[in-house]
């Protein structure tokens, strides 16, 4: 790693740390009125960010990218307009911080308050989609927070249009252009940097593929919040209504493939699999979808290849599906719990018994009876744009919104009391 670019780092996360304590000082109003004008720039600026895009969308494809993740990476203006409608959904949610939580008296007179407070300097490292550029902002800045962003090489040119739009609007408005900064460097000595920034970083979350995730986790001296990779799993039991299975999987499974929450492993109850098997062999022909299947399934449906043990742990991330077959609920329950990177299951059936078994006996973040798993998002929540998925326990857990992204200290009062 060159000097200048170790101190070019060093000093973006010196203006981050500087910037927090304005950004927690901010006013809702100055806040909201912000973001909307954010929101209002990117929308203007649609054209702008769409040529820059496309350079990394030429790039991409010339590099031999995939589709699912060329898809990932492309903006259009539909995109952009969901990005400022995400941004302006922030805008309307209440204000987390300053919130108090919890608050008592003790026998002593000291009065406690639990009160909600930024997380600090948050750094975020992500790769492919731009769109997490706006709303990583939307969401920090709105919790009172300052971000670091370290965006992947292939959508520099995206991000740092997006990013230049954002900073101008708040400039414009007056504050502090630093309450977002990204990270302009495509080596990847830039993360490992980023990683060492202890004395200015509160805290990072890294979004996208295991990879990335493991890499971060294993090498960051600042506190992780791990957003992971989704191994997502639908299971098919005996008592499923298959009208509500079939169109669940091809939601789960085809509307976006290149996301986290989209279903790569369908397990099957052995008791319907010969009526459901042929008509979920139609429906993934239709849709272009490869079955990887076990030796119990692979006879009911004629274009599948033999899944090996690797396939049923497997982030996919493109038009291929997993099939296992069980003999009960329990059986599914240990396979999911097995193979899962804790993202989201769901269960397909009519059986209450089994549907609680299902929702008490998986280890996941968000687990569904009788729903796609698409719906972990932060819009779809309610939440407005989020931060990401939270995979793991501690601290926050599932789609991160707005009070995620909080902390929260003590305030004490009292009229001169001191320990006996």
């Amino acid at each position: 790693m060159s000097d200048n670019l170790k101190n070019e780092i060093g000093a973006i996360g010196k203006r981050a740390f500087d910037a927090k304590y304005l950004a927690g000082k901010l006013s809702s109003d100055d806040k909201n009125r912000i973001l909307l004008d954010v929101a209002k720039a990117l929308e203007e600026s649609a054209k702008e960010i769409i040529a820059e895009n496309d350079k990394d969308i030429e790039a991409a494809k010339e590099n031999g990218m995939h589709e699912g993740l060329v898809d990932r990476l492309r903006l259009n203006d539909s995109r952009i307009k969901d990005m400022a409608e995400g941004i302006r959904q922030v805008a309307e949610l209440p204000d987390p911080i300053g919130e108090t939580i919890d608050s008592w008296k003790l026998e002593n007179g000291l009065d406690i308050k639990k009160v909600s407070v930024p997380l600090g300097v948050i750094g975020i490292i992500y790769e492919s989609r731009p769109n997490v550029t706006a709303d990583a902002f939307a969401l920090t800045f709105k919790s009172g927070n300052v971000v670091v962003l370290k965006g992947g090489s292939d959508a520099i040119n995206s991000n740092k249009a997006i990013t230049k739009v954002i900073r101008e609007a708040i400039e414009k408005d007056g504050f502090n252009p630093d309450f977002i900064q990204l990270i302009p460097f495509t080596d990847r000595s830039a993360v490992n940097e980023l990683l060492t920034l202890r004395e200015y970083v509160d805290v990072i979350i890294p979004r996208g593929g295991a990879g990335l995730i493991r890499f971060v986790c294993e090498n960051s001296k600042i506190p992780v919040i791990e957003t992971g990779s989704g191994n997502c799993h639908i299971y098919i039991d005996e008592f499923a209504d298959l009208d509500k299975a079939l169109p669940i999987i091809v939601n789960a499974k085809t509307q976006r493939i290149g996301v986290c929450n989209a279903a790569e492993s369908l397990v099957v109850h052995e008791k319907i699999k010969d009526k459901f098997l042929p008509l979920l062999s139609d429906a993934m022909r239709e849709k272009k979808v490869e079955l990887r299947a076990d030796s119990q399934s692979i006879s009911l449906l004629p274009e599948a290849k033999s899944a090996t043990e690797e396939d049923f742990g497997k982030e996919y991330l493109d038009y291929i599906l997993s099939v296992k077959t069980v003999k009960n609920v329990e059986e599914a329950i240990a396979h999911i719990n097995k193979y899962n990177t804790g993202h989201s299951e769901a269960i397909i059936t009519e059986n209450q018994d089994n549907a609680k078994a299902f929702l008490e006996g998986v280890d996941a973040a968000c687990v569904y009876v009788n729903a796609s798993t698409r719906f972990t998002d932060g819009f779809q929540f309610g939440f407005g744009a989020e931060i990401g998925i939270s995979t793991q326990k501690l601290h926050a857990r599932g789609p991160m919104g707005l009070k995620e992204l909080c902390s929260y200290k003590y305030q004490i009062t009292g009229d001169g009391q001191v320990r006996p």
